[in-house]
């Protein structure tokens, strides 16, 4: 089993671990039950409706090989040597390079590139590219993050309801409901969602580096896609999109990039350690 994948598999694991800590903490079981039910909720809708939800945000357009052949033939080249489905293919007129790949799972799939990538990238670069986002719908990518922000939802649920309960008198030490008192409130209000977001952008990152590692397997190019990733950071920092935080993830490198000063708090790796990577893997074969 792939390092990245046992790795997704331990992070995904803490953050349940977390919430039920959490859980825990506070005390209330029907309040944690209803957080949790509430927020797994949100994110099965989340999960059948997102790729609508994404392309209408970023007002993607559904294109036919006739308008686009060049890359209906890598997609098509990629998926038959992958074994996947054809994915329904759109294009974002936005001058930001980039790409991401949506829907619940292969055989519901689509992906999207804007007109920037298609303008900046030769055929091997936007080989790679493609590559990369066909390995997220190989690895159901969408589903794990899908839980993980199930799970991280239901935490900040918890964190607000100890927020409320602390304000209204509600995390007294002598609630049996409350056994941590307010030292439990103050965990769940403050630490426990910085916890959760912090696993949920490790899980993010983790599933990227996978994704360059199986696409250039896919495609045989890894030079390739390390180029295409240089290019698109550099095309990013100086055109950054004008992208949803919420959406920021499921894009091949971080649309935000260009306004983004902590990158210690983004969800996508160090482009560098990405490349580097990538090189690595040229030159071991």
């Amino acid at each position: 089993m792939n390092l990245n994948t046992i790795k997704t598999a331990l992070l995904l694991g803490l953050l349940t671990l977390l919430f039920i800590f959490i859980g825990g903490l506070l005390g209330g079981r029907t309040g944690m039950m209803i957080a949790f039910i509430f927020a797994l909720g949100m994110n099965f809708f989340s999960y059948w409706f997102s790729d609508k939800i994404v392309l209408s945000l970023y007002r993607a357009k559904q294109i036919t090989e006739t308008e686009a052949p060049r890359l209906y033939a890598i997609v098509r080249r990629l998926t038959q040597k992958a074994g996947l489905p054809m994915p329904k293919i759109y294009i974002i007129q936005s001058p930001t390079p980039n790409a991401f790949a949506t829907g619940r799972n292969p055989n519901h799939a689509a992906v999207a590139v804007t007109t920037g990538i298609l303008e900046l990238l030769d055929e091997d670069e936007l080989e790679g590219v493609l590559g990369h986002e066909l390995a997220h719908i190989y690895g159901r990518d969408i589903l794990i993050s899908t839980i993980a922000a199930s799970i991280a939802g239901a935490v900040m649920m918890l964190a607000d309801w100890a927020r409320w309960a602390f304000i209204f008198g509600g995390a007294r030490s002598d609630d049996e409901e409350n056994p941590g008192g307010a030292f439990a409130a103050i965990i769940a209000m403050i630490i426990a969602p910085i916890a959760a977001f912090l696993i949920q952008m490790a899980v993010s990152r983790s599933r990227e580096y996978l994704a360059d590692e199986r696409g250039a397997k896919l495609t045989g190019k890894p030079l390739a896609l390390a180029n295409a990733l240089r290019k698109i950071a550099y095309g990013v920092q100086a055109a950054p999109m004008d992208a949803n935080p919420a959406t920021a993830h499921m894009f091949i490198m971080n649309p935000l990039s260009g306004r983004n000063i902590l990158n210690l708090f983004s969800t996508h790796p160090p482009v560098e350690e990405r490349i580097k990577r990538l090189e690595q893997m040229a030159y071991a074969r």
